[in-house]
């Protein structure tokens, strides 16, 4: 057996930690595969809100999540046409602080014919961070995969990273998952607040 996609390891991080019951945020929605197994995760009596900022993003996930709408084991989930940088902004008060699991997969949407030169940016997804930190609950946990190797990508890669390694060790743990011997392969981070 080999190492874990860095995709699959978020969700292993994630499954771990969330609960039935809980709330989640898939901070970019894409083709709806992280915001689908949050809803697993969170079982029916859980919500997840999800943000993303194409209109093709939120039906392709639409469409993925209707296919598994029938089991009645999903959590509730409302997908929001907005950059995740409004996070702090539109995400309900009582939510704050009970937060289980916050998702992030950068870059651009993953899909035949999409405009690749639309992507996530440093600054949007550093706003997203700093609100996804504080909604967290205690031992809850943020996990961002990372994609160096696209335009844009590596810039937006050394900031976050940059800006999780800052992060005092009172207020959450950081640790990263990645391949070392390709320099451009995607990687993961996740944070865990104390």
């Amino acid at each position: 057996m080999g190492f874990l996609s860095v995709l699959s390891c978020a969700h292993q991080w994630i499954g771990s930690r969330l609960q039935p019951g809980d709330f989640a945020i898939d901070a970019t929605v894409g083709t709806g595969a992280d915001t689908l197994f949050l809803a697993q995760q969170v079982g029916h009596r859980g919500q997840v809100i999800g943000f993303d900022i194409q209109s093709e993003a939120l039906t392709l996930a639409q469409a993925r999540i209707r296919k598994h709408s029938d089991s009645g084991k999903l959590g509730s989930i409302s997908m929001l046409e907005l950059s995740h940088a409004r996070m702090a902004e539109v995400i309900p008060s009582g939510w704050v602080g009970k937060v289980g699991a916050v998702m992030f997969n950068l870059g651009y949407l993953p899909t035949e014919g999409a405009n690749t030169s639309i992507i996530t940016e440093t600054t949007s997804t550093i706003a997203a961070l700093e609100a996804a930190t504080t909604l967290l609950r205690p031992r809850g946990i943020i996990t961002v995969v990372l994609y160096p190797g696209h335009d844009g990508g590596a810039q937006e890669a050394e900031a976050v990273s940059t800006w999780a390694s800052a992060l005092p060790v009172e207020q959450a743990q950081v640790v990263m998952y990645r391949q070392m011997q390709r320099e451009t392969s995607p990687y993961l981070i996740g944070i865990e607040k104390k």
